[in-house]
């Protein structure tokens, strides 16, 4: 099914394109919503945009008034009229139904002469004064929407806000979609507009209220759970798969390259999934691995994950596009000793960090392209303190940055304090967060360099790699 963008900046991101194309959408508010203004916008923007003609129906004003108000908005709606984009059409209620329901009639003879694509109908609310019972109302409504329908017409309904009571639900239920404009006290001495999608057939939806702004260009919606991009982290910047479709989507393609992305995770999650399917994706690419494993994530673990995706983790060592920063003393899989940089008899800060740069840094010069860091944080919270993380990291993750290097990292923000966490949140481009909550597994964008703080999705096993899904 295709979409059909509504022209409403931020509104078509909710439903990921717009309205589906032939559906019939009621758009419900009360008085000083921007219901007019929206149904208006919807025509205008098919207009100008995509060239396709709109009729609007109105039962309560003349179109010279509509002329005049749009006007505000910059929308020369004579100017559409005039090329046939456009008609704006004052008639009752009776009127119309009689119209649209007549075979050859005027409402069809408009639709067939301008080549209709949008209709507006402001509002169906009268619809009720004409009818002797609300038996008849929902046939009137049902027999106006199989009409649309016969049309293939994209249509907004305007409906004045009432109580969700059975005769809204009739609404809601025959439509394809169905949307609530609010205006709610707000701090006592403000109030916002609120847009919440209740129902949109056939298309993901971003649920929840989305506050939203009356411009000189229209409304303007600000979705939930948004921040401000970071342009510069994502302008010009390849992008670093994850493996995992939807976190993908969320995220515009992947972690950005140069960024450092941070897992949040509690003791009864798994994010050995994850872990193991953005390196694998890092290695399927070519990219160069380190990973600092933590004493929990063994490296026989991390052996049977990358063997479910298909790689060796021996392989992969022994070709020089893999290796290990260890703290801890155990074994590892043959033909991985060379790429184990060992670092647990080391004590002092200092001594550690100078280890460790002379032990990658030649490898980094001998072997350029991309490279990928895996850094389980809390290991180095475990074996070098709460102090050295606070001091040094801010400045590790700097100079990976500059480097071009893309890095995860993971901690249990539980574990280590509000302190801590809301530094490493700073600190970090991005954070992820996953935990369990009774019998779920959930996993939720928390920032992001494209700006975007997701709904939590729930974490789902599958058969294939990755081996998980968000839903």
């Amino acid at each position: 099914m295709g979409t059909v963008p509504t022209g409403v900046r931020g509104l078509d991101v909710l439903m990921d394109g717009g309205f589906p194309k032939g559906a019939t959408v009621i758009v419900e508010g009360a008085p000083g919503t921007g219901k007019t203004t929206l149904g208006m916008q919807f025509l205008h923007q098919g207009a100008v945009r995509d060239g396709e003609a709109g009729i609007y129906i109105t039962f309560e004003e003349f179109p010279d008034q509509l002329y005049r108000d749009m006007l505000v908005f910059g929308w020369d709606l004579r100017k559409l009229e005039a090329e046939g984009l456009l008609r704006v059409i004052s008639m009752t209620p009776d009127i119309f139904l009689e119209q649209m329901t007549e075979p050859g009639g005027l409402i069809e003879k408009l639709i067939v002469d301008v080549g209709c694509k949008r209709m507006v109908i402001d509002s169906i609310s009268l619809f009720r004064y004409g009818t002797a019972s609300q038996e008849e109302h929902r046939r009137t409504l049902y027999r106006l929407r199989n009409i649309l329908r016969k049309f293939d017409l994209t249509s907004v309904l305007i409906k004045e806000q009432g109580t969700m009571n059975e005769e809204s639900g009739f609404e809601a239920y025959i439509s394809d979609g169905f949307i609530q404009l609010q205006l709610k006290q707000q701090m006592d001495k403000y109030r916002v507009r609120t847009l919440e999608i209740l129902k949109m057939r056939g298309r993901r939806i971003r649920e929840g209220e989305h506050i939203y702004r009356l411009t000189d260009h229209g409304i303007r919606l600000i979705p939930a759970r948004s921040m401000v991009e970071d342009l510069a982290l994502i302008n010009g910047r390849e992008k670093v798969p994850t493996g995992v479709e939807v976190l993908d989507g969320l995220l515009e393609g992947g972690f950005s390259q140069g960024t450092v992305m941070l897992l949040d995770t509690n003791s009864k999650a798994n994010y050995k999934y994850l872990v193991a399917s953005v390196l694998a994706n890092r290695l399927r690419a070519g990219d160069k691995v380190v990973a600092l494993l933590s004493s929990f994530h063994t490296p026989q673990d991390f052996d049977r994950m990358l063997a479910l995706q298909g790689l060796s983790m021996s392989r992969m060592a022994g070709e020089g596009r893999l290796f290990f920063i260890e703290h801890y003393k155990r074994s590892y899989p043959d033909g991985c000793e060379a790429a184990v940089i060992d670092v647990k008899g080391l004590t002092g800060s200092q001594k550690y960090r100078e280890f460790v740069r002379e032990s990658l840094g030649p490898r980094a010069e001998e072997s350029p392209g991309n490279w990928f860091i895996y850094y389980d944080l809390n290991t180095v919270l475990s074996e070098r303190g709460k102090e050295y993380v606070m001091k040094f990291f801010a400045e590790e993750t700097a100079e990976i940055k500059a480097k071009g290097m893309t890095m995860m990292v993971m901690c249990n923000f539980s574990e280590i304090g509000p302190e801590c966490s809301a530094y490493l949140e700073r600190t970090c481009n991005g954070v992820i967060r996953t935990w369990v909550d009774g019998s779920y597994q959930y996993m939720q964008v928390m920032k992001s360099p494209n700006g975007i703080i997701s709904e939590p999705y729930v974490v789902e096993t599958t058969a294939q790699a990755p081996f998980m899904r968000l839903t």
